[in-house]
């Protein structure tokens, strides 16, 4: 699930890494404020606008595993994952956000009040039908996923572009010497709305004190209070002022969108976008499916989702520990040895998943040691996954052109985020079609042999007293293929590819030439 996080994450990490501190920050003139002093109320209002934008998130989080209990496929849960992507096609209409607005109201309220608005609304609509669209279970009642997809799709959608107007309005709300403290509200503030739309909600609502239509109006309300009083008491910094907090050119629409343009062609990007685009193919199985085999495991969701807390701890220390070793001229080797590593782990997450069923006790529930071994598995997964984000976001900032930095280091972010994205839906889309399943215990007088492959056959199986029974789960075999195609990727390709990327001279990354520079 940490992951879900990165792809909307990782996009605001260039803001600490990129603003480097000029003369005037460096001798601070008499009578301005040092430390945080004066931001307090600003570092506030940022961290509770990013907290609004982890809701939506941790809610699409936690709809996968409660469908995993109403007889949901694995295509299906493929389809769904989808409403992920927004996040991590973002830069697609950033210029746009960040170039049109009205003077008048304030260049990131143009965007912000009425998406926050828009948000509240989806939610309220979203909170009358949810129910509906899951279905209760039961063949006659199945879930819509269709409608439920493009619902948080739509939801994810406005959450992304609210980041992008929170994210530019931090530059410029903040004083300069402060504007670093908006990587930290972003982390702190996306994490915790995470949690409470996820963790929070799934421990809630196990003990039925909660529903997810209750839940949604309620945050629904929040939405439409919160966005109204910064709409009203919250002012922002003129267009002048905007423009002159970035050392970045403040490019229109146009000129922003021919910049990516000029980046992508780049000897060196080809190279680059393929690299990011396969890097996490091997891991796909393991990422997109363990969680939900888990559940359909026996697990409960609620107690799946509670092992999240452990996790964030160790979520926040990782990267300080692991920016050490990625600090120096080569951070891609910190990566390309942290691959290896994350393979074996994917091959011992699906060991958990087969084990599993044994420790499950007759009452239905798990011992206390078995949530201590998968809260172990994960955290040595974290250490990989953390290893190989921290290393190439500061792979990313050791290349990207400082004249265009942000726009720069958004685009890899962008195509690093799809290369988590696809491999995850296909492999979702995949599981059914690798698993064979064999009719068991049925009274059909029929020779031909049942596999349950079509909803007719599974139906005829279940009205002669038949069940479905897996006789080869597809998940496994795509652990062992994704382990296969990932060890293969690193050492024919990955490796030699990452090398040479590394020790390409400066020049190369770079779109805006010395000359144009001065």
């Amino acid at each position: 699930m940490s992951e879900l996080r990165n792809r909307s994450q990782v996009d605001d990490e260039e803001h600490e890494v990129l603003i480097e501190p000029s003369d005037e920050d460096v001798e601070i003139k008499k009578g301005v404020k040092s430390g945080v002093a004066g931001d307090e109320r600003n570092i506030l209002v940022l961290l509770f606008l990013y907290v609004l934008q982890g809701i939506p998130l941790g809610l699409a989080a936690a709809i996968p595993l409660i469908l995993t209990n109403r007889n949901v496929s694995y295509k299906q849960q493929a389809e769904f994952s989808f409403a992920f992507w927004p996040f991590s096609v973002k830069l697609l209409w950033a210029p746009i956000v960040d170039s049109c607005f009205l003077s008048s109201f304030g260049r990131r309220k143009t965007w912000l009040v009425p998406v926050q608005y828009l948000i509240g609304i989806t939610m309220l609509v979203l909170s009358y039908n949810v129910d509906y669209y899951l279905g209760d279970g039961t063949e006659s009642s199945t879930p819509n996923i269709t409608m439920l997809t493009a619902m948080f799709f739509f939801l994810n959608f406005l959450a992304a572009t609210q980041d992008i107007a929170v994210d530019g309005w931090a530059l410029t709300m903040l004083q300069r010497h402060n504007v670093g403290y908006a990587s930290t509200c972003n982390s702190v503030g996306q994490t915790a709305g995470y949690f409470l739309g996820y963790v929070f909600f799934m421990a809630l609502e196990s003990y039925g004190l909660v529903t997810l239509p209750g839940f949604l109006q309620f945050w629904a309300l929040i939405f439409m209070i919160a966005t109204t009083l910064v709409a009203v008491l919250k002012s922002e910094a003129g267009t002048e002022e905007s423009a002159s907090a970035s050392d970045e050119p403040d490019l229109g629409v146009v000129q922003t969108y021919k910049l990516l343009f000029d980046i992508i062609r780049l000897s060196v990007m080809p190279t680059t976008i393929a690299m990011l685009l396969t890097a996490k193919v091997g891991f796909a199985a393991a990422d997109a499916a363990t969680g939900l085999k888990l559940v359909e495991a026996g697990v409960p969701k609620d107690k799946l989702a509670m092992l999240a807390i452990p996790m964030m701890p160790l979520q926040i220390i990782l990267p300080w520990i692991i920016s050490k070793y990625t600090a120096g001229p080569r951070p891609m080797d910190v990566f390309v040895r942290a691959i290896p590593a994350r393979l074996v782990l994917c091959l011992v997450m699906a060991g958990l998943v087969y084990i599993t069923p044994t420790f499950k006790e007759e009452d239905g529930s798990f011992p206390f040691h078995y949530y201590c071994i998968v809260v172990g598995i994960y955290a040595v997964y974290q250490v990989t996954l953390y290893s190989m984000f921290v290393s190439i976001m500061a792979f990313f900032a050791k290349v990207s052109d400082p004249a265009v930095g942000g726009t720069y280091m958004t685009l890899l972010n962008t195509v690093t985020n799809l290369g988590g994205n696809w491999p995850s839906t296909l492999a979702l889309w995949m599981v059914d079609p690798l698993t064979t399943k064999q009719c068991m215990n049925s009274n059909s007088t029929l020779t031909t042999i049942n596999t349950c492959t079509e909803t007719t056959e599974v139906d005829l199986c279940t009205s002669t007293g038949g069940s479905c029974d897996v006789q080869v789960d597809g998940y496994y075999i795509e652990c062992g293929i994704c382990f296969v195609v990932g060890m293969a990727w690193l050492l024919i390709w990955g490796y030699r590819t990452i090398n040479k990327l590394t020790d390409a001279p400066d020049s190369d990354w770079m779109v805006v030439k010395s000359k144009q520079k001065q």
